[in-house]
């Protein structure tokens, strides 16, 4: 019976609860969750970077690594287990260059990016910090405006990077700001904690909240000094490319200004190489000069303004 009960007055307060929040919303609610995994082949500090972002999402569900480069169409499968519309796939090639996968599941679009200057929490050693689960505050730079497929990356990056209020493991706390950046035609990702510190003096310069109107003896005024304090992880992404779909379709934009890492380190190594073969073609052109000088002595035979020859 007291099961019965429960569940009764569970359903009951269920629809006064429904009814009320239909009353009281405006719009829908913001139902974003991420699937985020990595490939294998993935070094420490590209390990510690994904942990570093999965702890900075609560709204994320962390996956086992993904064993398959070519078939990445069957992570909207993966998704579709996991319930997640969004998908951050990170990829390591040659233990060295890190891709990220940015992707709406299952009908897209997707957006490849390079990674590079990736720095971790660990290895940063920042003062600052902030409380677990808390959900960010998001900067966009003005140049995501400029250009359509900034706009759509810029779209991506808020379904992913935004944590929805009420989502699973967050707290009602916003601490943090996190800021995307646009510096030469690469993404920029930063970090910061919002601090807060009570100045009494009211310092020039700064931005100060005012605080409740109490006096210490005299005429000064307690005021809310905010700053901003990086506590990490850091990194740059280079746009790659655009697809229309969910790890496959049509191409819509391309990078032309991208080159490949791995075409830069074939680059200087044929660099060296060359320098390599002209050094050598230095010494075997010595030693032929050499051979051909010691055939013409041979054919001229001895000088004849020798001292041996002239005081013989």
């Amino acid at each position: 019976m007291a099961s019965l009960y429960k569940a009764v007055s569970g359903t009951k307060r269920r629809r006064e609860d429904d009814g009320a929040d239909k009353n009281e919303s405006t719009g829908a609610k913001n139902r974003q969750r991420v699937l985020m995994l990595s490939s294998r082949g993935v070094t420490y500090r590209q390990r510690h970077l994904i942990n570093d972002l999965s702890v900075m999402l609560p709204h994320a569900k962390k996956d086992s690594k993904f064993d398959t480069k070519s078939k990445l169409y069957m992570l909207n499968e993966l998704a579709d287990l996991y319930n997640c519309n969004n998908v951050l796939f990170f990829e390591a090639r040659k233990r060295q260059d890190l891709y990220l996968y940015l992707a709406k599941a299952p009908n897209g679009p997707t957006a490849k990016f390079h990674i590079q200057n990736l720095h971790t929490m660990s290895e940063l050693n920042f003062t600052g910090n902030c409380l677990r689960g808390s959900r960010p505050i998001l900067s966009f730079d003005k140049a995501f405006d400029g250009s359509a497929h900034y706009r759509l990356v810029k779209e991506l990056l808020f379904h992913i990077f935004g944590v929805p209020k009420g989502s699973r493991k967050s707290k009602p706390f916003v601490d943090h700001v996190l800021m995307f950046s646009i510096v030469d035609n690469k993404v920029w990702f930063r970090t910061y904690q919002i601090s807060e510190a009570i100045d009494t003096a009211g310092s020039e310069g700064s931005t100060t909240v005012e605080a409740e109107n109490m006096r210490t003896g005299g005429n000064k005024k307690k005021q809310l000094t905010l700053s901003l304090v990086e506590i990490g992880p850091r990194f740059v992404m280079t746009l790659i490319s655009i697809v229309e779909g969910s790890f496959s379709g049509p191409l819509i934009y391309e990078n032309k200004e991208f080159v490949s890492p791995n075409f830069i380190r074939a680059q200087y190594r044929m660099g060296k190489a060359t320098l390599k073969n002209k050094r050598a073609d230095k010494v075997e052109m010595k030693k032929v000069q050499k051979i051909v000088q010691a055939k013409e002595r041979k054919e001229k035979g001895p000088d004849p303004l020798t001292d041996s020859l002239l005081f013989a």
